[in-house]
């Protein structure tokens, strides 16, 4: 019974993302960035509870990325897709082909064509996901964006443009070839070959964990002062410090 219980705050975690997955598709995007924020948490704590009960096990892991593929790469996926849809519909703010800016029909459903690449995170994320799974080298770093962490690179858009309403904000946001190149960003981050250190602590030291407290003061000093907006400079930052502590510096 003691080695279900990692297992059981994993299903959590896919249960988070459901709900979320129902609230994206609806155009819901505070309540979905909640219930992934919750499925965050619960994949948080799920590895680190089978590590206290040293209950670690293959069902585990590979139930863990299941979890996460719906709650860290479809939610985003819909997301974007949804955001794309959004800006699409904005003719003024950029001009495409007749057959290209046309709409799909399927069933009186409409999307513009350009709005699938949002899932390219979808995508992208699977392809980590079932790489992590079969690399041993990525135990005290990741090679690579995790996808939790670009669920909330992605969530930050439509949290900034709820929470901030900065209208020049939301026009850029709302901008399809800046939606694109975002898109295509997230997903190289997601499979790209960069190495960034991991927030699990051995030790309490401060010699041996510089970088990662200073990641962690820099982060609330900034989510106290931008809010939402501060998520696309945390994730900068994350890579920043990762590159400085490749060459030494930490």
């Amino acid at each position: 019974m003691k080695q279900q219980i990692p297992n059981f705050v994993t299903l959590l975690n896919l249960f988070s993302g459901c709900l979320a997955v129902l609230f994206a598709v609806n155009n819901q995007f505070v309540a979905a960035s909640c219930f992934v924020a919750l499925g965050i948490f619960f994949d948080f704590f799920d590895g680190l509870l089978a590590r206290k009960l040293q209950v670690q096990s293959a069902l585990g892991i590979q139930l863990d990325s299941l979890a996460d593929m719906v709650t860290s790469g479809l939610v985003p996926g819909i997301i974007m897709f949804k955001l794309l849809v959004m800006a699409s519909d904005t003719k003024d703010l950029i001009s495409f082909s007749n057959d290209w800016n046309s709409a799909m029909h399927w069933q009186e459903f409409q999307f513009a064509p350009l709005a699938l690449i949002g899932f390219l995170i979808t995508m992208a994320s699977a392809y980590r996901l079932a790489k992590f799974n079969i690399d041993e080298d990525q135990q005290a770093y990741f090679k690579g964006l995790p996808t939790p962490a670009n669920a909330l690179l992605v969530l930050s858009l439509p949290l900034i443009m709820e929470f901030q309403d900065n209208d020049a904000i939301n026009q850029i946001i709302l901008t399809p070839w800046f939606l694109v190149l975002f898109t295509v960003i997230s997903s190289y981050l997601l499979i790209s070959p960069i190495k960034l250190f991991a927030l699990k602590f051995k030790d309490w030291g401060f010699k041996t964990n510089a970088i990662r407290y200073l990641f962690i003061i820099l982060c609330v000093v900034l989510l106290v002062v931008l809010q939402f907006a501060a998520i696309p400079v945390i994730i900068i930052m994350y890579i920043i410090l990762s590159l400085l502590g490749q060459k030494g510096i930490s």
